[in-house]
């Protein structure tokens, strides 16, 4: 089990892959291009450019028209105004953050015909990559000198520091819009220092509707063939000097010094393809224990607490299009991994995954004899792997039901505050923590809140939590369902959503109005939302300790495997930095007799039409285009209109939104999925099987074009014939 995806509850860290690279495998760090020599395999490849027109630490390139969208994608510069091209789901929320029953975007789509009509976006921003530098040797002195130790080097408190004091003493110190991060790379072998540049005035510009964007719903995500027109877009604005400023009418979009021109001349299989962005998590030098943990505590526990909260918020979205808008985004976000672990679960037996690990692990042993430093590190993981793996499942089940159940449930430090007034008749203290406790209030009952949506998920997750667990495993509060309310899970469930102070603004106001020491004692989302943290904070904690030694072991592990491989050049593993991967256009053979194109047609979107199925409507005016072959330039020499392509790109969650690029540094798609059969690529790359889904920007223009009417924004862009 990868370190990074483990401890996401509790810790953060990043290791180096195992897998022999290919031509098509690799996350590859920009800056180590040139002394891996990454390039000449790019040119072997199809690449027409240099290494400079990629990455350039002193001038302009390929990478400073690409940067991280919103808080996990990837987005594209694809105009000299600062406008963004990304996924359709990548832009989502901001979608929905825009959309009511009213002005419902979701459904209709949202196309402004000027740029008065771009909406602003509170919260949403844009982060380039200003500059990247290797500070391995600093932390390494700093472990040398005792100011810290290995372990705590590759930690966030650590980590954080130092990049404040880099930041400090660097010449961008005050410089507006810069954020500034340490990472471990290697588990701990590398370290770099990453400057950002941040705008915030960030404005939606395009989104087709769902019926477009989302087209194939669930039942096509991780799927293909895909039709599936997966783009919004947005624009950057900044001040008059074009630097990162707060929304102000008077901001104007931003000079770009560098965006994608655009191809539409056409794909053939086989053709060089590349995508910079920003992979989210790897974990491809798990151990077969590690493997076999990722499979039954983590993502089983997605699988079953996720499939029960989404059942009950499908029946409410089907039955209402004022819940459907409003649970959109959250239900977008927990369908697409509960899925993803269902196809990795899947993936990983089919395409024999431990069986690779396994052999990985036997030439591990034999290159480590003789060598103390990695003679038995496996063996000593496995250890770790067998003690831990129990607390790790109940971690994880526990968060993925209560994480997100009973919304309001959660205030529980709060009421500590309020209760601790009270009782030293410290009036500041009371005023301060009500304004908080008013405040979480209105934080939670938010138009994108359902008290009695909420309450149904409560009921139908409570006693699936208890099903899937020990009755000595779940959290405190189970023992007041059993006693006070006798197993009664709705009885439990409702006193707490009729009576609990933060259920209802009059329960609020009551409380408000009279705060007390025995109203909070009495309350059951206080005692409800202290057990479940409580338990967490145990798991975790005891999960920490059953892991000690964890970290110094992979660092050991994936530096042998790395002198392993020498002289193969060897990537690490994603954790959300710019990365460039290549490879080339091309269908796959996933099954016996069946063979998949490597590319997409309208054609496909009627064959799939079904006006009773939400997910597959197609807006009458998108079927009459299609009807007509009114595509415009953007059709292929044979008249037919393209939708999406493959590529054997190595990618992962994070890169949603990358660029796909040609050979000439021209874009041709927008990447946004995987294929099912190879859902276990972020733990085993499977040179025969991965695929990355990506939307062909010719349909795209002909969206944007012929069903939004934006042939402005067109012109702004630098189309290639």
């Amino acid at each position: 089990m990868n370190l990074t995806f483990k401890k996401c509850l509790i810790a953060a860290a990043a290791a180096l892959t195992v897998c022999s690279a290919r031509a098509d495998e690799g996350m590859w760090l920009l800056q180590l291009m040139k002394q891996q020599n990454s390039i000449d395999m790019m040119k072997k490849q199809g690449l027409k450019l240099e290494a400079d027109d990629l990455y350039n630490p002193n001038g302009v390139s390929l990478k400073d028209a690409v940067g991280i969208f919103g808080g996990g994608c990837t987005g594209e510069i694809i105009s000299p105004e600062g406008l963004i091209l990304t996924n359709h789901h990548c832009g989502y929320g901001a979608i929905q953050q825009h959309s009511s029953v009213e002005h419902d975007y979701l459904t209709d789509g949202f196309w402004a015909m000027n740029r008065s009509e771009e909406l602003p976006t509170p919260g949403l921003k844009f982060r380039f990559v200003h500059r990247i530098v290797d500070i391995t040797d600093l932390v390494n002195g700093k472990i040398k000198a005792g100011e810290t130790d290995e372990v705590n080097a590759m930690g966030y408190p650590f980590l954080s520091k130092l990049a404040k004091e880099e930041l400090e003493k660097s010449d961008l110190k005050g410089k507006p819009g810069i954020e500034v991060r340490a990472l471990p790379f290697y588990a701990g072998n590398k370290f770099y220092l990453f400057y950002y540049k941040v705008y915030n005035d960030v404005r939606m510009v395009a989104a087709p509707p769902s019926s477009v964007g989302k087209f194939g719903g669930e039942t096509d995500n991780w799927m293909w063939p895909r039709h599936t027109g997966d783009f919004s877009m947005f624009r950057i604005y900044a001040d008059a000097n074009g630097e990162p400023a707060e929304y102000s009418k008077d901001n104007v979009p931003l000079k770009t010094p560098k965006y994608l021109p655009i191809s539409i001349k056409g794909l053939n299989e086989g053709d060089y393809a590349m995508i910079m962005g920003f992979p989210g998590s790897t974990e491809r030098y798990l151990t077969q224990s590690e493997v076999k943990q990722r499979m039954n505590a983590v993502n089983q526990a997605m699988i079953d607490m996720r499939g029960v909260r989404l059942e009950v918020l499908r029946k409410y979205m089907d039955a209402s299009d004022k819940t459907r808008i409003q649970y959109a985004s959250k239900f977008a976000g927990s369908s697409n991994y509960w899925k993803n672990s269902i196809g990795m679960n899947k993936a990983i037996i089919d395409n024999d995954v431990l069986g690779t690990k396994a052999e990985i692990e036997k030439k591990y042993a034999e290159f480590a004899k003789g060598k103390p430093e990695y003679e038995g590190v496996v063996e000593k993981i496995d250890a770790i792997i067998e003690k831990s793996t129990p607390t790790l499942r109940q971690l994880y089940y526990t968060n993925e039901a209560l994480r997100g159940a009973i919304e309001f449930g959660s205030t529980y430090l709060v009421m500590d505050n309020i209760k601790k007034a009270l009782e030293e008749k410290n009036d500041s203290l009371l005023q301060a923590s009500k304004k908080q406790l008013e405040s979480a209030y209105d934080g939670i009952h938010n138009k994108d809140y359902d008290h009695e949506v909420d309450r149904a998920v409560a009921k139908a997750i409570l006693p699936a939590l208890a099903k899937a667990l020990n009755a000595d495993e779940l959290p405190t509060f189970y023992q007041t369902i059993n006693g006070e309310f006798k197993g009664d899970y709705n009885a439990y469930v409702d006193n707490m959503y009729d009576n609990s102070i933060l259920s209802n603004r009059k329960n609020l106001d009551k409380f408000l109005a009279k705060p007390s020491v025995k109203a909070i004692e009495k309350d059951p989302a206080t005692a409800y939302s202290r057990s479940k943290n409580e338990k967490l904070q145990e798991l975790g904690k005891q999960y920490g300790e059953l892991e000690n030694g964890m970290e110094l072991l992979h660092k050991a592990y994936i530096r042998g495997l790395g002198e392993m491989k020498q002289p193969v050049p060897s990537y690490p593993d994603a954790n959300f930095t710019m990365r460039l991967t290549y490879g080339n256009v091309k269908s796959y053979s996933p099954r016996d007799a069946v063979h998949y194109n490597y590319y997409t047609t309208t054609d496909g979107i009627l064959e799939k039409e079904n006006p009773e199925n939400r997910e597959f409507v197609v807006p009458a005016k998108l079927k009459e285009l299609i009807q007509k072959k009114d595509f415009g330039r953007y059709a292929m020499a044979d008249g037919t209109m393209p939708v999406c392509f493959l590529t054997t790109n190595d990618i992962t969650g994070g890169n949603s939104g990358s660029p796909v690029i040609n050979g000439e540094g021209q874009l041709i798609g927008t990447a946004f999925d995987g294929n099912w059969e190879s859902l276990s690529g972020d733990i085993n790359f499977n040179n025969n099987l991965q695929r990355c889904i990506a939307l062909d920007i010719r349909y795209v223009l002909f969206i944007l074009d012929k069903l939004g009417n934006c042939g402005h924004l067109i012109k702004e862009m630098n189309i290639v014939e």
